[in-house]
């Protein structure tokens, strides 16, 4: 595997967002996923933690749709999780 790069290396460091809820999706896919995945995905990534917890919250608990940039990307994590359980 190769060594993340120091914007990646940023990105993962906020993605720990410190509420269980999103950190339930978001290490998973840090861990397994993000350095693997294409650009366009990565920067998907990038953009959806700079959004704010409340509305990372109701798009992750399905309380509102996501923004359309964000929902393959949050259909991705979800299934990740999913996956994991099974």
């Amino acid at each position: 595997m190769t060594e993340p790069t120091l914007e990646q290396r940023k990105i993962i460091y906020r993605a720990r967002r410190g509420l269980k809820e999103l950190d339930y999706y978001f290490d998973p896919y840090v861990r397994e996923h993000y350095l693997t995945a294409s650009e366009q995905e990565q920067a998907t990534f990038a953009s959806l933690i700079q959004e704010e917890d409340p509305d990372l919250l109701d798009w992750f608990l399905f309380n509102q749709p996501p923004k359309a940039e964000y929902a393959e990307l949050i259909g991705k994590l979800k299934q990740l999780k999913n996956d994991n359980l099974a």
